[in-house]
């Protein structure tokens, strides 16, 4: 966010303060919405820096004046006749008419600058005139100006699936927000998206949620660590109070996730100010991390971003458009009566009413804006409120600044000087009632010269309530209102254009006939005024911000929503909007708690709730005074001291040193405290007697909800720092350390933990049988349970020589493919998942691999036959086996690799269509080759059903040897070309720069077999040699004890 002076000349957007606001003003703003009746705080009591109310407006000096006054003034003492006599008077006429305007001007500007002075800070750097604008930061831009999906749509792409989406629901009440959610969710449905959606609390709405989706799923605080996020294309958040879903996200592996968080509560805005005067600033980081998370914050109106500009890091983002105003309008309307409310405020019936209101964003100088709306409105005083006329009575009213500011009694001066009756200038406060103020009106007038981004909310309520507007030609008005039909335009300045757009609207001192169409016209614009920007803005974004997987269906262009409104329909016949709005307002306020929750957690108990809700001043009661502080430190002292007289005595006391017994299990006891090495001994002796262990991969902390925990199972860690610290897991990166390279360990992902426990097998696996599991298993539920397990356990030991691979998570289940299509054939499905190359680089890779020439077939069969094909890296295997596929596994994604690293484009993945599936390049062609090894290698290949744990045999073998290569994975070729590959290593003949086959494991051949013999025997005769020179020492010389206690 940035201060622009003008509307047509953006200031330069600063990216490395993330764009906030007042970096080199320091302006104090706020939104207009606080104020209201239905707004997001229900207080007015904000400490903030004040911008100065007395500017110097260009004006004339009264010399000047005088000088003019007199020249001019004195034309009625020349007896000018005829067309010289009636131009003379017009001119003497225009002439008092703008002499009164400048005089109410000016007294207006000097009355409303001494109200606002007091206790107001001075900001040299504000100029008069300024406007403050939101100007997207460097993340935000990019979504904004990005083609969406323009150039993916040109380009031949399969999909099985539908996008998948994540809505988190704070709540599930009958207010405006989720009458907004509904329609942009539904408008989304129509564009081909599909919702999963979890919600925090059940309430009223939550059989309209439940028609969106059937499958509605409840979060408790324990159960959003249970998520698998990964799923999903992104994540959209409602509210603040979701912020504990975002503390999920934060963690890997679900960091890459998009997330979109939608924000319409000021509440935590209102507390930054406090939060930096009490010093928290742990709090401020934290909501900063959380903000920061976000790929993208949403809000509805351009005031929004300015408020949280503290936390700003780059990613705020405004799609205007929220029915807060319409809804508040249509609940005050259903228990309020103009007729009864004017009565109240001692207004009669046939008074023509004129509110005055400005602009959205303000300052506590708030004369300025309404100090330059004088050369428009002045003229209007002048003609309409000095009228006395019992028939024709008009009251103007100033809505702007609060009730406490002295504006009003500013205005009775103003009134007085001018001669106009007592109660024909009136000021409310935003603080106060607003709605009560717009129900009364007969016009509207906005009345700010401040150039606007967005559709004032003030003006949407006034049109809800069925009051005609009269509104400036700013170009986003014009946007929406049509001159004429709903609302009249003036020109900006032109008090003679302002005369016109009144006039209209008046008829024998009432409301004319067209005053009441425009009304009548401006309630059913206001009704859905941006709800078509509304939907088809989140559309665009979604576009912008989501990566579409391979296998992933486009959604529909933007341009098929045509027809944008709100759900009023689908709300009406669900709550009805009479009888539940009433309570709107006090359910908006309370919904957000997780603000204060944190203030407690995080502040301190004691100081959070010595300090008001809803007050942003530190009491000063609360502040530690000097004497305080004398008194802290005299206490510690004191213990301090008694800490170590307590500590002296123990010393000087005699102890004995009891039985041998007590020693040793106080010794045994202390190495218990040493945990990590004590768990790793617990693992082991659970371990102990199992026939297999299945290592759980897994990257980030995010992932340990889903791994399991017995003698079965063990942890496989690919990131040092996402290690468990009460777990036995295994390092992944100590023991390959390619994979502390954060490139490789992405484009290998789980094959690299399989790299790394193959490296030196026996010093960490000495099992007949090993089995490995992703964690996205459990996440997309097909992990083991209890009953697979033991059938497993079983089958194991019975078959304790069989060749077999026993695999429970299938292809279809693993990637989503819904139905179990069995049309699809292994190589179209790899195809769908690789961004349709897959076939191509399976088929490169294998003729590098194997030196083929370019007319031999090198694409592996793999025959459809109606059975499963494993995924997810969820399977048991003999430990021999496995090594034997690590080595044809290894040599497989060298020859890949070595392909990529030739291209013309090396930074570009083939197999990805999408940024992350780019970033895990061969993780997913790496995924399925298990199934075409142990195919083509005559490995009897069994599906275990993750519930039941049924066994079904899958691809007989007898059935498939005639398609089998079983040439090119025979064991005896494999080894021959891994032993020519780590003598080239082991010689230092590289075939190019960076090597990858030498770093994902073993380099050994048989001149290394020989090389260590020969190491060996040096090592023994070199030992020998030394034993005989000891004893031919010993027999020369004697065998010589060194004294004792030297």
């Amino acid at each position: 966010m940035a201060i622009s002076r003008s509307s047509s000349l953006l200031p330069e957007i600063d990216d490395n303060t993330g764009g906030n606001a007042g970096s080199g003003y320091d302006v104090s703003f706020r939104s207009i919405r606080d104020r209201f009746p239905f707004k997001r705080n229900p207080t007015h009591s904000r400490d903030r820096l004040r911008a100065s109310s007395d500017r110097q407006l260009p004006r004339t000096t009264r010399s000047h004046l005088n000088t003019r006054f007199n020249r001019k003034g004195l034309l009625w003492l020349f007896p000018f006749k005829g067309k010289s006599g009636f131009y003379t008077m017009i001119i003497f006429v225009l002439f008092l008419f703008a002499l009164a305007s400048m005089v109410l001007q000016s007294s207006i500007m000097s009355v409303l600058r001494q109200a606002g002075d007091r206790g107001r800070l001075s900001r040299p750097n504000m100029r008069f005139g300024t406007t403050l604008k939101f100007v997207p930061g460097k993340e935000s831009r990019r979504f904004m100006l990005g083609d969406g999906l323009d150039r993916v749509r040109l380009q031949p792409r399969i999909g099985v699936r539908a996008p998948r989406l994540a809505l988190i629901l704070s709540h599930m009440k009958k207010d405006p927000q989720s009458l907004m959610l509904v329609s942009i969710i539904q408008n989304l449905q129509k564009l081909g998206y599909v919702f999963k959606i979890f919600a925090v609390g059940n309430a009223n709405t939550h059989s309209i949620w439940e028609k969106i989706d059937g499958r509605l799923s409840f979060l408790g605080p324990e159960d959003k660590g249970q998520i698998n996020w990964s799923i999903f294309e992104g994540v959209i958040v409602d509210s603040l109070e979701s912020k504990e879903a975002i503390s999920s996200l934060m963690q890997a592996p679900f960091c890459s996730v998009p997330v979109i968080w939608i924000v319409q509560e000021d509440n935590l805005s209102s507390r930054l100010k406090l939060y930096e005067q009490m010093g928290w600033e742990h709090l401020l980081s934290h909501w900063r991390n959380a903000f920061g998370r976000a790929t993208v914050v949403v809000f509805p109106d351009f005031t929004f971003p300015m408020l949280y500009s503290v936390l700003d890091s780059g990613n705020f983002f405004v799609i205007p458009g929220s029915p807060v105003d319409v809804w508040a309008a249509e609940s005050y309307s259903k228990t309020h009566s103009k007729d009864q409310l004017r009565d109240i405020n001692g207004i009669h019936k046939y008074d023509i009413l004129v509110v005055i209101v400005g602009s959205s964003i303000f300052y506590d100088g708030l004369s300025w804006d309404y100090a330059v709306a004088m050369h428009s409105i002045g003229p209007l005083l002048l003609k309409y409120a000095r009228k006395k006329d019992s028939t024709e009575s008009y009251k103007f009213i100033f809505l702007c600044g609060n009730s406490t500011d002295g504006y009003g009694d500013a205005l009775q001066e103003v009134a007085s000087s001018l001669g106009l009756p007592d109660d024909s200038l009136r000021h409310y406060g935003l603080n106060g009632d607003v709605n009560n103020v717009l129900l009364m009106a007969d016009i509207i007038l906005y009345g700010s010269a401040q150039d606007i981004q967005g559709f004032p909310p003030l003006l949407a309520r006034a049109m809800t309530f069925g009051v005609p507007v009269i509104v400036p030609d700013f170009p986003v008005l014009k946007k929406y209102i049509v001159d004429g039909v709903h609302g009249i335009f003036f020109s900006k300045h032109s008090p003679d254009s302002l005369m016109t757009a009144f006039s209209l609207l008046l008829s024998n001192g009432r409301l004319s006939k067209f005053a009441q169409d425009i009304a009548s016209s401006g309630r059913q614009l206001a009704k859905n005024v941006l709800a078509l920007e509304c939907v088809t803005g989140y559309a665009r974004l979604l576009e912008n911000v989501l990566s579409f997987p391979s296998d992933a269906l486009l959604p529909r262009p933007v341009s098929q929503l045509q027809q944008g409104k709100w759900e009023w329909d689908f709300f009406e016949n669900e709550i009805g909007l009479g009888a539940h709005m009433q309570r709107a307002d006090d359910e908006f306020v309370q919904k957000v708690s997780i603000v204060y929750a944190l203030e407690q957690d995080l502040a301190g108990t004691n100081n959070a709730t010595n300090i008001p809700e809803y007050e942003t001043e530190v009491p000063s009661h609360d502040i530690p005074t000097k004497l305080d502080w004398d008194i802290l430190q005299e206490i510690e002292r004191s213990e301090e001291v008694e800490m170590l007289e307590t500590e002296e005595l123990e010393e000087r006391m005699e102890k004995e040193g009891g039985l041998w017994d007590v020693i040793y299990r106080n010794a045994r006891k202390s190495e218990k405290l040493k945990f990590e090495a004590n768990e790793r001994d617990e693992g082991e002796l659970e371990r102990m007697g199992q026939p297999v262990c299945i290592y759980e991969i897994y990257s980030g902390s995010g992932a340990w909800p889903f791994l399991h925990h017995g003698s079965l199972y063990r942890g496989l860690s690919l990131s040092r720092r996402a290690l468990r610290q009460w777990s036995d897991d295994v390092d992944a990166t100590n023991r390959l350390p390619i994979l502390n390279d954060t490139s490789f360990q992405d484009i290998l992902c789980e094959m690299g933990g399989m790299f790394a426990i193959a490296n030196r097998v026996d010093s960490i696996h000495r099992r007949p049988w090993i089995g490995f599991q992703s964690w996205r298993a459990a996440g997309s539920k097909v992990a083991l349970s209890a009953e697979a397990e033991r059938v497993l356990s079983e089958a194991l030991q019975e078959n304790s020589k069989g060749d077999v691979i026993y695999f429970w998570a299938n292809l279809d289940i693993g990637q989503g493919v819904i139905g179990g299509n069995n049309a699809l054939t292994f190589w179209s499905m790899c195809d769908i998942l690789n961004g349709g190359n897959c076939r191509t680089a399976f088929q490169d890779g294998f003729r590098q691999m194997y030196a083929l020439p370019t007319h031999v077939e090198a694409l592996p069969p793999m025959p459809e036959d109606g059975h499963y094909w494993s995924a997810l890296h969820s399977w048991v295997m003999p430990t021999p086996s496995f090594l034997e596929f690590v080595m044809f596994s290894r040599m497989f994604v060298d020859s890949i690799d070595a392909l990529h690293t030739n291209s013309s484009n090396s930074t570009m993945c083939m197999l990805g269509s999408s940024e992350i599936e780019r970033k895990h390049c061969y993780c997913r062609v790496l995924e399925l080759l298990i199934n075409v090894w142990a195919y083509h290698s005559a490995r009897k290949m069994v599906y275990i059903d993750p519930n039941t744990g049924n066994m079904e045999e899958q691809h007989p073998v007898e059935q498939r040897r005639p398609v089998m290569w079983a040439k090119f994975f025979n064991f005896t070729t494999l080894k021959s070309m891994d032993e020519d590959l780590a003598e080239a290593a082991d010689d230092g003949d590289h075939p190019r720069y960076m090597w990858l086959w030498p770093l994902t494991g073993e380099v050994h051949w048989q001149g290394v077999y020989e090389r260590e013999r020969e190491e060996r025997y040096r090592v023994k005769m070199d030992k020998k040699r030394k034993l005989k020179e000891k004893l031919n020492e010993r027999m020369k010389y004697g065998y010589k004890q060194k004294s004792l206690g030297r």
